[in-house]
């Protein structure tokens, strides 16, 4: 069962939140640069303080290998980690911009 604590929890994050969008709320949010730029602005500050949480010489958070993909990039960062901050941003602003438009 490796992979599948956090790695499957993690990929279905992703796929419900990418059919949310193509389904049901059809914002439009995945063609807008300022989306893209929010994202990277995201992740300017996952990688460092994420980095700094799970460095495999001092861990402050430790996953349990197991259950994890073993990827990790850069600074040791689980794959999952950004795969769970995408879910978790991106389903903000989608709700945030359905209601905007539904107002």
């Amino acid at each position: 069962m490796s992979g599948l604590g956090y790695t499957l929890p993690a990929v279905v994050a992703v796929a419900a939140v990418c059919a949310l969008e193509f389904a049901v709320l059809r914002t439009g949010l995945f063609r807008r640069p300022a989306y893209w730029l929010s994202m990277a602005i995201v992740l300017g500050f996952q990688v460092p303080v994420d980095g700094w949480l799970t460095k495999r010489s001092a861990p402050i958070v430790i996953y349990d290998e197991r259950h994890t993909s073993g990827l990790r990039f850069p600074f040791d960062i689980p794959l999952e980690d950004f795969l769970f901050g995408f879910a978790l941003v991106t389903t903000v602003l989608l709700l945030w911009e359905h209601q905007r438009a539904n107002r």
